[in-house]
């Protein structure tokens, strides 16, 4: 069993490239079906962190191969997956 907290704590990469995506700051949930949707990664760092509307990479929680003890290793396109923050 796997808490949210302890998912925040490991690093998430990307298995096709080895590319170290970085934290989950937050999870998407369909309070409706009662299931997680995707985990939200912010994205590349926008200048001195204040200009600009940020990205952030959206996973699906399908493509989360494995959650081990320090990392997650997801299987995606990191093109498609950086998208802009809603927030």
């Amino acid at each position: 069993m796997v808490r949210i907290y302890d998912m925040k704590q490991k690093e998430v990469i990307n298995t096709s490239d080895g590319i170290r995506l970085g934290f989950i700051s937050d999870i998407e949930v369909d309070l409706e079906e009662g299931k997680l949707n995707k985990i939200i990664i912010p994205g590349p760092a926008k200048f001195l962190g204040m200009f600009g509307k940020g990205k952030e990479y959206q996973i699906p929680w399908d493509s989360i191969k494995k959650i081990g003890e320090d990392i997650i290793l997801v299987d995606i396109d990191v093109n498609s997956a950086l998208v802009d923050s809603d927030y």
